[in-house]
């Protein structure tokens, strides 16, 4: 029965592995990134929401009357 020759197991193991990292970096390098978002101004008009102009109560069902 024959052996199984391993000697180029290696160097197809390390080409393969080298080959991988340089087509990543190219994918990587080709990706287009958002740009970082820039912190909007510190004055801001604040416009009043109809239900910050009246004050409104939030009843419980438990302290609600017994009926």
């Amino acid at each position: 029965m024959p052996q199984l020759d391993t000697s180029t197991w290696f160097i197809t193991i390390v080409s393969m592995i080298v080959t991988l990292f340089i087509v990543f970096q190219l994918k990587i390098s080709k990706h287009l990134y958002p740009c970082n978002p820039e912190p909007k101004s510190a004055v801001s008009m604040k416009q009043p929401t109809p239900w910050e102009k009246k004050w409104t109560k939030i009843y419980s069902p438990l302290s609600l009357p017994q009926q």
